[in-house]
């Protein structure tokens, strides 16, 4: 554009073209604006007395990858109080299964389609299930724990499949998955986190649709993008394994982790729960009829949708 001024004489095609990559240059920088490291736009949160932190460790394993031990090395270097694993198959059970002895909450769904989820937790599960709510080969997890304060935690795990040429046609599978977990969430009056590979960035259309549904925000605000795809590749990397959390989850600490051999960096979150702040935050993202009516049609046609997995 800026060449445009400096040599104005060009034909009438190049400066449409210039026009409309300038307009999109702009929209893009006003979508990403929030993601860039302004501490502004990150909460100051001080800790209540007697709380206790809860560290999460999510990770999409890569099905293919056999490198069991650096992740089990990983959890018994961090100890996370909670571990999810995505694209873990009857292999990754049997290697995850040393882990048991410390983690005596967990939910085991070991699948050969990559879709195959783990959770462990050292934090009480009062109720744990698996949702299959786009199709049945496509699980997530839902577990009510409590806390040695005695406080309730909502945890949701999800891995909905991408669109590609290997996986899915359309997006209307993953993005209906997406959606309906948002209104799940929304049922819930107690503490709720939901992470997982949403195969998604934060700034798409359906995970802004989710965030307006299920109240939830999104700790990456202010704090950067901490791009978890492709691992192998600095340059070309995305932030599709996300987190959200309701307004009583407050941020400690939120990173990636080093390359452990799958195709996606490790996601790592410390929090603490403060009851006091367990109320609707004024949301400026209203959703109104035509944001539901979106939302609806999502639903519809990602269960339409027939697998091919």
């Amino acid at each position: 554009m800026l060449g445009l001024l400096i040599y104005p004489q060009q034909p009438m095609h190049v400066w449409i073209t210039e026009i409309i990559l300038f307009v999109f240059t702009i929209n893009h920088a006003v979508l990403l604006m929030p993601y860039l490291p302004f501490k502004k736009l990150v909460p100051k949160v001080k800790a209540p007395k007697n709380s206790e932190s809860i560290s999460l460790l999510s990770f999409n394993v890569y099905q293919d990858n056999k490198a069991y031990q650096k992740f089990i090395s990983l959890v018994n270097e961090l100890k996370p109080d909670i571990f999810l694993t995505m694209e873990s198959n009857s292999d990754w059970e049997q290697a995850l299964s040393v882990l048991d002895a410390e983690y005596p909450y967990r939910k085991k769904v070991p699948l050969e389609n990559r879709y195959g989820m783990h959770f462990y937790s050292k934090i009480e599960v009062n109720d744990c299930k698996v949702n299959y709510f786009m199709a049945d080969d496509l699980p997530s997890i839902e577990a009510n724990l409590t806390t040695k304060n005695n406080e309730k935690l909502t945890f949701f795990g999800t891995h909905p499949p991408p669109p590609s040429p290997t996986e899915e046609d359309t997006s209307k599978e993953r993005d209906g998955e997406i959606i309906v977990m948002g209104k799940k969430v929304k049922t819930y009056n107690n503490p709720v986190i939901v992470v997982g590979d949403f195969n998604n960035v934060a700034w798409s259309k359906s995970s802004k649709l989710f965030k307006k549904i299920s109240g939830l925000k999104d700790p990456r605000i202010g704090r950067g993008f901490f791009s978890t795809y492709h691992a192998k590749y600095k340059l070309l990397r995305f932030p599709i394994d996300l987190f959200f959390h309701s307004n009583s989850i407050c941020i400690e600490e939120f990173k990636t982790l080093k390359n452990i051999g799958s195709d996606h960096l490790p996601l790592y979150c410390r929090f603490f729960i403060n009851s006091e702040t367990n109320k609707p935050e004024k949301n400026d993202e209203h959703l109104d009829k035509e944001d539901s009516d979106e939302a609806n049609e999502m639903i519809k046609e990602g269960k339409k949708e027939d697998s091919d997995r």
